[in-house]
């Protein structure tokens, strides 16, 4: 009868169905969907082993968050679990001594890893073949190319990035003109919090529940830091992110159908008691592998196009995902590995303890300490905080930016090297001097009482740049300027700012306040 035979026959051909004998397809931590493991233009096919390694040596080489370590590993596991007997997983010192363990012979594919330094380590063996990445709506080299054409003199930007790539997939699009006969609905986006409401009348957000193998991910944590061997900050309460495509895939259902409605309005909206607002808490599912983008935006649109949720919600989800997420990556691997050491502001201070330290009970500042708590807590805070709060903050002190980066990467469960690179060099601290942004995003107190509750109850008034009560921000953001105002005059977007800069009385006064709180806790 046809399909039978001995199991060394149906062995063998698995084996020429899925390349030479011996191969084997490696998944990285961060590759743990099913689109990593499909044969569709370049893949594994399904019979193809899969190795997966565990290295304690990236936990060693920097202090992670606690609950990243935690997510990371637990997904990894879980992930291992479902593929039951085709992985070989293997935990070990380094990925060399896990890779000789798991697959000493024989040739090995794995998708383009998410870092120069994982490149670097695949592309130095060479029984490994580089497969394209996935886990991304562009590939590389179409990018490069779409850049390469782009680019000219005054920098990349995401808006035409973006244009491309609704056209590129079809997104938000009617008969070739952007739905609503607008690209982008942001200045739709940005209302306030409504006044005098401690949280957004939304539901919550998925939570998962843990398992045996959390309960085992935490005691091996609790046993490598009592024994000396690695060291974390922040807290590992319970997990609160997905660790399995199960999981991420209920989480995307929920904001979709639950939340995504209201997710446009107060996008840049703060709220002291309401960290995550209509926010979809995806981005570490997305870069874990566990979903895939097109997949996330196909879902935003369909629920559009169903009228279950506003064309300004719809777009600025799809422009975070399809936008700014697809651009972070791309600019990472186009800029190249010598991004990271750009510092066009030489800022060279140091980060404080007690910001490395996730400290926020030494903070006074409230919007910094109850954001700075939010990290501590959760390892999480959305995209304002990040980039109004905690580097609004670095920037105007003057914080070396490898170090920043280093620190988002480190302290934020979504946070890898392709993500912070761009976000904290380019965007967050404008250290490439402007080629993905046309000025810094930093500014006073009054953008953060504006968006936010957090002013009301704090120790500091927004509008004081001097005196006991001076906002930190406000004095800060003059102080930058004043630090800056040379570089920063070539920009159209900096010329009123600088200009205000020349009229204000007390800046001399702002300045030697601003000089004998050093790094001391504002």
């Amino acid at each position: 009868m046809a399909g039978t035979g001995t199991k060394a026959d149906r062995r063998k051909q698995r084996k020429r169905r899925s390349g030479s004998a011996g191969e084997a397809h490696w998944l990285f931590g961060d590759q743990l969907g099913p689109h990593f493991l499909t044969p569709a233009e370049e893949g594994p096919g399904p019979d193809v082993p899969v190795v997966m390694i565990e290295s304690r040596a990236v936990l060693r080489r920097r202090r992670f968050h606690r609950a990243k370590a935690h997510l990371v590993l637990s997904a990894m596991r879980h992930r291992a679990a479902e593929l039951g007997d085709r992985v070989h997983y293997v935990r070990a010192g380094t990925y060399g001594e896990g890779l000789a363990q798991a697959a000493p012979r024989g040739r090995l594919t794995v998708h383009h890893p998410t870092s120069w330094a994982a490149l670097g380590l695949v592309n130095g063996i060479d029984r490994v073949t580089v497969l394209p990445a996935r886990g991304f709506l562009v590939p590389l080299a179409d990018f490069r190319a779409w850049a390469d054409e782009h680019g000219g003199a005054q920098g990349l930007r995401q808006e035409g990035f973006y244009h491309w790539v609704r056209r590129r997939h079809d997104l938000l699009m009617d008969e070739g003109d952007p739905a609503g006969e607008r690209w982008n609905h942001d200045r739709d986006n940005r209302e306030p919090p409504p006044r005098d409401a401690a949280t957004l009348d939304v539901p919550g957000p998925y939570r998962p529940r843990e398992d045996e193998i959390d309960d085992e991910v935490r005691q091996d944590l609790d046993r490598w830091e009592r024994d000396g061997e690695v060291s974390f900050v922040g807290r590992d309460g319970p997990r609160l992110f997905p660790a399995t495509r199960r999981e991420a895939l209920a989480a995307l259902r929920r904001f979709i159908e639950r939340r995504l409605a209201g997710f446009g309005p107060h996008e840049d909206a703060m709220l002291a008691d309401d960290p995550v607002l209509s926010h979809s808490l995806l981005s570490s599912s997305l870069n874990l592998g566990l979903l895939d983008p097109a997949e996330c935006v196909a879902a935003a649109q369909d629920a559009w196009r169903s009228g279950s949720v506003p064309l300004r919600s719809a777009e600025g989800y799809i422009r975070q995902v399809a936008g700014w997420r697809e651009y972070m990556w791309q600019l990472y691997w186009y800029f190249g590995p010598d991004y990271r050491r750009e510092n066009a502001l030489e800022h060279t201070a140091p980060l404080p303890d007690w910001f490395t330290a996730l400290d926020a009970d030494a903070v006074t500042a409230r919007c910094l300490s109850t954001v700075l708590a939010q990290v501590r807590d959760t390892g999480w805070t959305h995209h304002i905080p990040r980039l109004m709060v905690l580097g609004s903050y670095a920037l105007q002190r003057g914080w070396h930016p490898e170090a920043v980066t280093d620190w988002f990467h480190r302290c934020f469960v979504d946070g890898y090297d392709w993500v912070m690179l761009p976000n904290v060099v380019g965007m967050s601290q404008y250290a490439d001097g402007g080629r993905m942004t046309t000025k810094p995003y930093t500014s006073a107190g009054a953008y953060i009482n504006r968006m936010s509750d957090f002013c009301g109850p704090c120790a500091y008034r927004p509008g004081d740049r001097v005196g006991e009560r001076a906002c930190p921000y406000t004095a800060g953001y003059w102080g930058f300027l004043h630090r800056q105002r040379d570089r920063l005059s070539g920009s159209a977007r900096m010329r009123r700012p600088l200009a205000n800069l020349k009229r204000l009385k007390d800046l001399d006064k702002a300045l030697r306040q601003l000089r004998r709180a050093g790094d001391a806790p504002p």
